[in-house]
């Protein structure tokens, strides 16, 4: 179970796996002490991933809307494989190594890379996002690949030690992750016959499995911990038929399953994944902005996978459904877990203020903004850019208050001594 005063969910796991379960609540009589040692920047993944992955993802979509618009600053590959390719593997993909290696040492017990060698991954991170941009060919695209090609061995080698079979699934997605960059790269330079575009959004989908897998875990434990004696509906079946049936359709769509089979299939799997979604109790959230902006986020899945059927039926654009996935559920779950983590593994408070709710309102604005755009055609261009510009300033709120947070030291507590009565 997860706890409403932690960053992130974690799994002591023996040989039987289990669930997550988090550091202890910190208590509002804790003493603050602040580590004015060495430097935490290179100690935590989440500190140089989290922040340079909010600074490209602030950056790269008005960037986009100006290669795409204005036609200003093009980048050596073609701006939409740019845009697509950038978004699942440089954004999310930044905000996804952050995350799992910072959660992974509490679900396994073992130590994951920091120092210099997070410094290297984090220095492959940033030339792949150059090259790709400026300088785009075989050593970028070597050098994209072999990232994330690390992260999942590294984890792959650190759960088989520690036994921690039920995150194994995490490694698979992130193989298979790997596997479609490695695609996307071969169909660029022409080396397979497939388009990137088909590719990339392949890509975008199996961040939405990664998303599935974690937040199905850490969404409704952080739910029943926060609100004590809150009902909810959880089953291991229903959350295991939930991912399958986003995957079943995830796959079909990538090898062009017939309409007539797709439809059903992501109709029936958006109202399995919705099941799963209000069976968590969203509704008793409704007061606590950390909890629900992931529940909102999560509900964009179900949303996505609905307009994806619908698309296959060729009854809305399929650019609905991929921006209720990308920005919806990928944007909204990311903005949620990077201040919440952030916060609990600096030491500080899990608690929403107001720049955290403007955060949160500003992301899932783009989200109901991009996918209006794509579903009335009307408005499709300055929907597009009022989109960009609450993406934008979601990303930017962030910086403004946690650059201090993601660069700073480390705030230790301790329990403040008890006086004699």
């Amino acid at each position: 179970m997860g706890t409403s005063g932690s960053g992130l969910g974690g799994e002591r796991s023996g040989a039987g796996g289990g669930g997550f379960v988090v550091a202890p609540t910190i208590s509002a009589r804790s003493r603050v002490q602040v580590d004015r040692g060495a430097s935490a920047f290179w100690g935590d993944a989440f500190r140089p991933f989290y922040l340079g992955g909010v600074i490209f993802g602030a950056g790269a979509v008005p960037l986009w809307l100006g290669v795409w618009y204005y036609q200003y600053l093009s980048p050596t590959l073609p701006g939409m494989f740019w845009h697509m390719h950038e978004m699942v593997f440089g954004f999310a993909v930044a905000i996804i190594i952050g995350f799992l290696f910072t959660a992974g040492p509490n679900w396994t017990g073992l130590p994951l890379p920091a120092g210099m060698p997070l410094a290297i991954l984090f220095g492959l991170w940033i030339g792949a996002r150059v090259g790709m941009f400026v300088a785009y060919g075989l050593v970028t695209a070597v050098v994209d690949v072999s990232l994330l090609v690390i992260v999942a061995g590294v984890l792959a080698f650190k759960f088989i030690r520690a036994r921690s079979w039920s995150n194994m699934p995490l490694v698979l997605v992130l193989s298979a992750l790997a596997s479609v960059n490695m695609v996307f790269h071969g169909a660029v330079q022409g080396l397979v016959e497939v388009s990137p575009v088909v590719v990339a959004e392949s890509g975008l989908m199996l961040v939405v499995l990664v998303e599935m897998i974690v937040g199905g875990r850490v969404v409704p434990a952080f739910t029943a911990s926060a609100v004590p004696g809150v009902r909810q509906f959880r089953s291991l079946w229903l959350q295991r038929g939930s991912f399958g049936l986003a995957a079943a359709v995830f796959g079909g769509d990538a090898l062009g399953m017939p309409a007539m089979v797709l439809t059903p299939l992501a109709i029936v799997a958006a109202g399995v994944v919705g099941v799963q979604a209000a069976g968590w109790n969203p509704w008793a959230v409704r007061g606590r902005p950390m909890l629900w902006v992931l529940h909102a986020g999560y509900w964009f899945i179900p949303v996505g996978l609905l307009l994806l059927g619908l698309s296959a039926a060729q009854v809305v654009s399929r650019s609905a459904a991929v921006h209720a996935l990308a920005v919806g559920s990928t944007g909204g779950l990311i903005m949620g877990m990077i201040t919440r983590t952030a916060l609990g593994h600096s030491g500080r408070p899990v608690r929403a203020g107001r720049l955290e709710v403007a955060v949160y309102v500003l992301v899932l604005l783009s989200a109901v903004l991009r996918v209006g755009a794509s579903l009335i055609p009307v408005v499709y261009l300055p929907g597009v850019f009022a989109a960009g510009i609450a993406w934008t300033g979601s990303l930017v709120v962030y910086l403004v208050g946690y650059i201090p947070v993601l660069t700073g030291s480390r705030v230790r507590r301790e329990a403040a001594p008890v006086r004699a009565a």
